[in-house]
């Protein structure tokens, strides 16, 4: 599980019996490009890939969950409130996925997914759905993907504005083309450009 971070204050020292407010650091903000397999935590068992074996940076956190079955973008942060506001539901923050499923999902399954779709926990709010070709930033993932010779298979580049668990996974099974990889892309104004897989980049706030 993530671990909330307290909100950077500020801190009052005092000089010559008065107070005065020390303006607070600037926020540590990281982009992690997240292999396959590795789990967004720092620590985890001994068979685990944690965070660790790729990030040095110390008291940061992921802002948000990325499968470890999935791949790409990761925010780390450590502040509270800009981890909230980068995942946090109510903030609404859009994260695009580039999606490999199996078939070729129809113009009724594509406007499936764009007006949303009922899942278990409830229907997911309207999202940005298009067929795309594959991307040419694409790296070799590892373990490869597992696909069925007699069935093609799409690319698909979703946006979605929430974070139910799974949610693109379970979006794209329940229209009938189960994902068979999903990299990350894009959170809000950040996303995976230069960043190879397994490598970290400190970013603006």
């Amino acid at each position: 599980m993530n671990k909330p971070i307290k909100a950077n204050k500020g801190t009052q020292q005092r000089y010559k019996g008065q107070s005065k407010r020390v303006k607070p650091a600037q926020p540590t903000l990281i982009a992690f490009n997240k292999p396959m397999n590795v789990l967004c935590q720092f620590t985890g068992e001994q068979s685990d890939t944690t965070l660790a074996e790729f990030i040095d940076v110390p008291n940061v956190y992921a802002a948000g969950r990325l499968d470890k079955d999935s791949e790409g973008l990761l925010l780390l942060t450590d502040d509270g409130q800009l981890q909230a506001r980068i995942s946090s539901p109510k903030f609404k923050l859009a994260k695009t996925y580039y999606v490999l499923v199996e078939g070729e999902p129809s113009d009724e399954s594509m406007a499936r997914l764009r007006s949303g779709v009922e899942l278990k926990d409830g229907k997911t709010l309207p999202a940005e759905a298009t067929v795309v070709p594959e991307p040419e930033w694409l790296w070799q993932r590892e373990p490869p993907v597992r696909v069925r010779k007699t069935i093609k298979d799409t690319w698909l580049k979703l946006t979605i504005r929430e974070g139910k668990n799974r949610q693109v996974r379970r979006m794209t099974a329940h229209v009938g083309h189960p994902t068979l990889r999903l990299i990350r892309y894009r959170i809000g104004d950040y996303c995976l450009t230069g960043i190879n897989p397994g490598e970290y980049r400190r970013v603006p706030v």
